[in-house]
């Protein structure tokens, strides 16, 4: 008698489980079609109700420059050769190096000669080690890939620091 019970209660708790795995796959991918702007429907533009509920906003929201912004710039805090407190500016990017071909030339026996470069993508400026040697320190850590820059980042390239602003 017990064993026909334990048959269909068997049976049950796959048929909830297969549900509950389809109700959840069905959910993923209604999801992901909104994210990427597959099956906008009512509620789902850029910034709706729904968008705050799944987090799933555009990622650079927030980051667009306003006219009153200052243009992104690299601040010397210590550098043999530079005067400290310097900036340069990088709306167009900027190379840091030895090299006669770096934008940013730096008196470091310590940096390469195309040492790392910061490149703007959009309204952000990425950082980017360019194989060096000593490698590129970012906020005390060493730079692994290309790091998107904030207000207030330090890089520091053998003996030479410098602070990102914006």
């Amino acid at each position: 008698m017990l064993e026909p019970m334990a048959v269909i209660l068997k049976f049950a708790f796959l048929a909830v489980l297969y549900l509950f795995l389809i109700w959840m796959a069905r959910s993923a991918l209604k999801d992901l079609g909104r994210a990427v702007g597959g099956r906008a429907g009512p509620g789902t533009s850029p910034g709706s109700d729904y968008d705050q509920a799944t987090g799933m906003q555009a990622a650079v929201s927030g980051l667009a420059t306003s006219p009153a912004q200052a243009p992104p710039r690299l601040r010397v805090v210590s550098a043999p050769g530079l005067r400290s407190g310097d900036a340069y500016d990088l709306s167009e990017g900027a190379t840091l190096g030895r090299g006669d071909e770096a934008d940013i030339r730096l008196q470091d026996a310590f940096a390469s000669s195309r040492h790392a470069r910061l490149v703007p993508q959009g309204d952000v400026i990425v950082l980017e080690d360019l194989g060096s040697t000593n490698g590129t320190r970012f906020n005390g850590e060493v730079l692994a890939g290309p790091q998107p820059l904030h207000a207030g980042d330090a890089i520091q390239i053998g003996d030479s620091e410098f602070r990102f602003e914006r």
